[in-house]
């Protein structure tokens, strides 16, 4: 999958994003897409009551708001994660050029949206757990490991937890 995706976004100029900065918010205008190629980036939608909620976390070889490629309006904010992205960009009309002149990239395409539904249904279905220990247990069964200790709060973000009940519960397997 990620060949196609490298053809598509081949040669395409390329931006870095400092940790926290935002690539676009939401109701800006899709003008670009945008392939991770390094880092993260997080996307996260802010609820009325000013809880955020994290859709995704895309990492390398990730296409950021797929959904929106189709869309007049990006529907959530983006933003670099902990370490920053480096990220390629091209503009919505050049993506859509290049994807229907190349059906390989038109599969990887497909491909790519249909693993991002099965992966925000994994989210929804962590998230429909009730406790913290019950999703850190069925997010390590997806994940099997967690991550270097400065992005685990990545983690409590996707498991819609804060970062102190996260620790708690860490802090009680140890």
């Amino acid at each position: 999958m990620q060949t196609g995706f490298q053809r598509i976004f081949g040669g395409a100029p390329e931006r870095v994003v400092a940790p926290g900065e935002a690539l676009f918010r939401t109701a800006d205008a899709v003008r670009q897409m945008h392939l991770v190629r390094a880092g993260s980036v997080l996307l996260e939608r802010v609820t009325r009551a000013g809880t955020r909620i994290l859709l995704q976390q895309a990492h390398a070889g990730v296409v950021v708001s797929e959904a929106s490629a189709y869309s007049p309006a990006y529907h959530c904010d983006a933003a670099a994660g902990a370490q920053g992205a480096r990220c390629a960009i091209l503009p919505v009309a050049e993506f859509h050029a290049r994807l229907a002149a190349d059906p390989g990239a038109a599969t990887a395409w497909a491909a790519g949206l249909a693993q991002a539904v099965q992966a925000a249904r994994l989210r929804a279905e962590l998230r429909s757990l009730r406790t913290v220990a019950e999703r850190l247990d069925a997010w390590l069964g997806e994940h099997r490991k967690l991550p270097e200790r400065g992005c685990w709060q990545d983690i409590a973000a996707e498991l819609g937890v804060s970062r102190e009940a996260l620790y708690r519960e860490l802090a009680r397997r140890r």
